[in-house]
């Protein structure tokens, strides 16, 4: 028999879970330990792994000045478009609330959440960690990060002094992608087992709100894919029929592996022989992978209100924002592999009170969500490559075109 893959298991996980739940309510219940170990697995994942990637990321490319003209470019772009689908994801979860009307327990950290209207001051004040081994204790992610960025900017500035410390980010950050690997393999287990318990307690009506959740989600994807990522194509004149052959493929690489990564080496060559410069499309696609993950930015923000709706925790606008502030700066150290933003979704619920619960929940639908955002991703970042060579003056003309067409005749993967 063909091994089943880990999503298949996770599928498998589920559906028992929620079978156990209507069928046996009170053996369900008691499933709550196998559950709370695997979300604080997850949890030990969030720090060090933000760590080692941001400053690795920052790092690792050498001197920040000679990133010059074309970094700042695609830097600029990357939070400018990462910030439209964060809003986003942010109007469409307000206008269509799918976690109203189900009851998970708040966090007994809930307390930890901030005021509704926040003083400047100390919003400011909250960004600096007084300590960053109890910063990344206490799970604020935003303090880890914000260190994260002035740690990996210093050993860029400093040059080859800092090599053996990035060289131990970078050990350090492949470390914790085996590490979250190993987690994962627990998680047809801690699925199976929170969502029985969730069905348990609630009833089988909790489901509902998961169903609307993926159906939002996708429909917020389809909007952002037509209405921003078309605005630009059009903005920047970039040939759209050529741009579509080009990044076909590996959008369906990714859609099907919900793997970034695995759609790397494809999308760097399609872009090439699209006309994008070597140069600018080796520089671009491997910072998009940190910088610009346009579909899991777009989820962190859905994703993170969903949970507080089941929870019955109203979030004032104020609120909201400061939670976007945090997951447009956690978003830059997901990594292209599957689940990452799960780590960083559970890094923002920490830091705002909000139950742990809801990532074991949404970890059951995490699969179907992670195919469309994976491959709004590497789509993304291939737009973003051709933006930057547009920028740069480059013209995508009909000899760009007939690369495409080359690119194309190898054969989609589907």
């Amino acid at each position: 028999m063909k091994r089943l893959s880990l999503t298949a298991w996770i599928f498998i996980g589920m559906a028992a879970g929620i079978a156990l739940g209507v069928a046996a309510p009170a053996v369900a219940i008691r499933l709550s330990p196998v559950s709370n170990i695997f979300l604080r697995l997850i949890r030990s994942i969030i720090a060090p792994l933000i760590f080692g990637t941001l400053v690795y990321g920052i790092a690792g490319s050498g001197d920040l000045k000679r990133m010059g003209r074309i970094g700042l470019k695609a830097l600029v772009y990357f939070e400018a478009v990462t910030t439209l689908a964060l809003f986003l994801g942010l109007a469409a979860v307000n206008l269509v609330r799918p976690g109203e009307g189900m009851t998970l327990a708040p966090s007994p950290e809930s307390t930890t959440l901030p005021q509704p209207q926040p003083a400047p001051g100390s919003i400011l004040e909250h960004v600096f960690p007084s300590s960053i081994v109890d910063a990344m204790a206490r799970g604020d992610v935003l303090q880890v990060v914000v260190f994260s960025f002035l740690f990996g900017a210093a050993c860029a500035a400093i040059g080859a002094k800092a090599k053996p410390v990035v060289a131990f980010c970078e050990s350090l950050a492949e470390v914790m992608f085996r590490y979250t690997n190993y987690v994962m393999y627990l998680a047809p287990l801690g699925v199976g087992a929170a969502i029985a318990v969730t069905v348990g307690s609630k009833g089988f009506g909790v489901l509902y709100g998961l169903a609307k959740l993926v159906l939002t989600m996708y429909a917020a994807q389809i909007i952002f894919v037509t209405a921003v990522l078309g605005s630009v194509v059009m903005l920047f004149r970039i040939p759209a029929a050529a741009f579509i052959r080009a990044v076909r493929e590996p959008f369906l690489i990714a859609f099907s592996t919900a793997s970034s990564e695995a759609a790397l080496p494809r999308a760097l060559e399609n872009m090439e022989h699209f006309g994008v410069p070597k140069h600018i499309v080796a520089f671009v696609l491997p910072a998009g992978y940190s910088f610009n993950l346009d579909g899991s930015t777009l989820y962190l923000s859905l994703a993170s209100v969903f949970v507080a709706q089941a929870a019955g925790i109203h979030l004032s606008f104020s609120q909201q924002l400061l939670m976007m502030l945090t997951l447009m700066l956690t978003s830059k150290g997901v990594a292209g592999v599957p689940r990452a933003a799960l780590v960083i979704l559970a890094g923002t619920l920490s830091s705002f009170g909000l139950p742990m619960e809801g990532v074991a929940v949404l970890l059951g639908i995490d699969a179907v969500m992670d195919m469309a955002r994976t491959s709004v991703n590497v789509l993304g970042n291939c737009l973003a490559s051709a933006v930057v060579a547009r920028w740069e003056g480059v013209s995508f003309t009909t000899e760009a075109s007939l690369h495409s067409d080359k690119v194309d005749s190898r054969g989609a993967l589907l």
